[in-house]
């Protein structure tokens, strides 16, 4: 199966949960920015791949604004050329409006993601060669205060279904781009990698690039490069 249809299908399953309060709004950016997404998946989601690259979910200025993984706007925009139509999600926190392509706030993980790929390997094609970006779980949930609240703070019998979803998307995703490697950016994504893949590939872990992250905070480019060197992986 295509990833373009298992992504389909992921996004059909998805609608038929349901999440109670703390979470006031669920967004899936791969429904109302699919036109978004889909370029990505058919540009940059060609098999096969040395390295996926495994994220936790979307950032509010991120995927939830562009569809992409990691997807700060500018980078998105000017880096990997991904333009599309983002609609409106039915159910939007005022604190957290979707503005697409036009959203002025800049997602510091995904500026530091993408601003490493496009130091180390210049042109998107190249990295594109080797790398491709996913999302553990596709879905982003907003407090009732508009604060941002990740799948691992979810009540246990919300996350089994959400994860049984998510853990299927992944072997999806890994049957169809056979990589050598699953890296996890950041703890949970590398932890989930295990739990779901086995020993099917090799499995390692980069820092997250969260400015909530004072390593990262202090040279998150320098760090990546060490943990892949460590992994026997060149970045450039």
């Amino acid at each position: 199966m295509s990833l373009v249809r298992s992504t389909q299908q992921i996004v059909r399953e998805l609608e038929e949960l349901r999440f109670a309060p703390p979470v006031a709004c669920v967004y899936n950016p791969l429904e109302y920015a699919w036109d978004l997404h889909r370029d990505w998946l058919e540009r940059f989601g060609r098999a096969p791949k040395e390295v996926v690259l495994v994220g936790m979910n979307p950032g509010p200025f991120g995927m939830v604004q562009t569809g992409v993984p990691f997807g700060e706007v500018e980078a998105v925009r000017s880096w990997l050329g991904i333009h599309g139509e983002v609609h409106t999600p039915t159910h939007q926190h005022p604190k957290r409006p979707v503005e697409g392509l036009a959203c002025r706030r800049s997602e510091v993980s995904g500026r530091r993601l993408w601003g490493w790929a496009a130091s180390r390997f210049v042109l998107p094609q190249r990295f594109a060669r080797r790398f491709f970006v996913h999302n553990y779980c596709p879905l982003a949930f907003v407090g009732e205060t508009g604060a941002n609240l990740t799948p691992d703070k979810l009540p246990r019998n919300e996350t089994e279904p959400l994860f049984r979803i998510c853990d299927r998307f992944l072997r999806q995703v890994v049957t169809a781009l056979q990589p050598k490697w699953v890296v996890g950016v950041g703890a949970f994504a590398e932890q989930r990698a295990r739990a779901v893949l086995g020993d099917q590939v090799k499995i390692g872990r980069i820092p997250h690039p969260s400015p909530a992250s004072p390593a990262a905070n202090r040279g998150w480019e320098a760090l990546a490069d060490a943990a892949f060197a460590d992994m026997g992986l060149a970045t450039h």
